[in-house]
């Protein structure tokens, strides 16, 4: 079989042929169609995060790997020991797998499982730039009913994290004093899924007009480029005083320092870190305390959550996010384009 892997920090992905995988027990073979690229993908080529101050924090990466992350493709060959999957039937496959020994995972919480003993798609074992991929579990695919195949692969990450983070912020049907910063491909996706699950139309603020544009198109409340005069001023008064809570998909210290103004003089309120471009933030402490807010930050979800959220998009109330398709031979250009910024929305690589 044909992969693209990463064989050092910032390289060229290098065409391989090897082996394809022979399941095992309750092992599953999938063959790859389509595999979404995120800007987590970008993080672990580079090899490192940026952390503020010209500081790095440096990912793990055994080399050669074949990242992606966000799989959706065809089960061709199982295991002796797997039940309840149908070999030809697609699947999106849940890539956040655990050792199954430590808390985290005896918790149902495998996605928190440690860095030396993770064992997720893409990132610490071959992912979706390889032609085929073996899974440990069929408990780890999940039917994605009408989806477009394009899209399909990205509800694993993008999908799962924003689903996650808005129900991390506790919020209420109806609710309008959400705040969605970044409107990328990601934010969209948390946008829609936030009218979807939670029959909320947030407000949404970017520093790039034709993304609010298209944020506005999908279902917006306002839109707000946060770079014009009086921009935070303008969303306190639409939330009268106090954004109940903020999701931030951009993570820089720009976003941090422009989002958590929006609270006002208010008490209360809840800041979610998504992003991952990097920096650091100063906070007040005696104002922080006193006005107690919480700042969380979280990592996509859990298999249960991914269950929920795969429910919820077969039963079609989610609305499409338009995704650019790519040839895999293109990866290496698609993580490049994605880093510059050249990409307005979401893009998948088929094989």
């Amino acid at each position: 079989m044909k992969s693209y892997v990463v064989t050092g920090n910032g390289l060229p992905l290098e065409e391989v042929v090897c082996d394809k995988p022979t399941p095992r027990g309750k092992e599953v073979l999938i063959k790859t169609i389509a595999c979404g690229v995120c800007h987590s993908d970008v993080h672990i080529h580079d090899g490192y995060f940026d952390i503020g101050n010209d500081k790095k924090m440096t990912s793990r990466l055994v080399q050669p790997l074949a990242m992606g992350h966000e799989i959706y493709g065809e089960l061709v060959e199982t295991g002796e020991d797997v039940r309840g999957v149908e070999v030809g039937k697609k699947y999106v496959v849940y890539p956040w797998i655990g050792c199954g020994d430590c808390k985290e995972c005896k918790n149902d919480m495998e996605h928190y499982c440690g860095p030396f003993t993770a064992q997720n798609l893409g990132v610490s074992v071959n992912g979706g730039h390889a032609e085929y991929v073996l899974v440990k579990d069929a408990r780890y695919l999940f039917d994605a009913g009408d989806t477009p195949e394009e899209l399909a692969g990205s509800y694993a990450c993008r999908g799962l994290t924003a689903y996650s983070a808005l129900k991390k912020a506790n919020l209420k049907s109806g609710q309008k004093n959400l705040v969605i910063i970044g409107a990328g491909g990601l934010g969209l996706l948390a946008l829609k899924i936030a009218k979807a699950a939670f029959n909320i139309k947030p407000i949404v603020v970017d520093i790039d007009d034709q993304k609010l544009q298209a944020a506005k198109k999908a279902g917006a409340r306002e839109v707000i480029n946060s770079k014009n005069e009086g921009a935070s001023e303008k969303i306190i008064d639409l939330t009268n005083g106090s954004a109940g809570a903020v999701i931030d998909f951009v993570g820089s210290e720009s976003s941090v320092n422009f989002g958590y103004k929006l609270f006002g003089f208010s008490k209360g309120g809840q800041y979610i870190l998504v992003g991952l471009l990097g920096g650091q933030f100063n906070l007040q402490l005696p104002l922080h305390t006193f006005t107690a807010r919480t700042i969380s930050g979280t990592y996509v979800g859990s298999l249960k959550e991914m269950g929920e959220l795969m429910e919820l998009v077969r039963s079609g109330k989610i609305d499409p996010v338009q995704v650019e398709s790519r040839h895999i031979s293109q990866a290496t250009d698609t993580l490049r384009d994605l880093k510059n910024g050249d990409i307005p929305g979401m893009v998948c690589l088929k094989h």
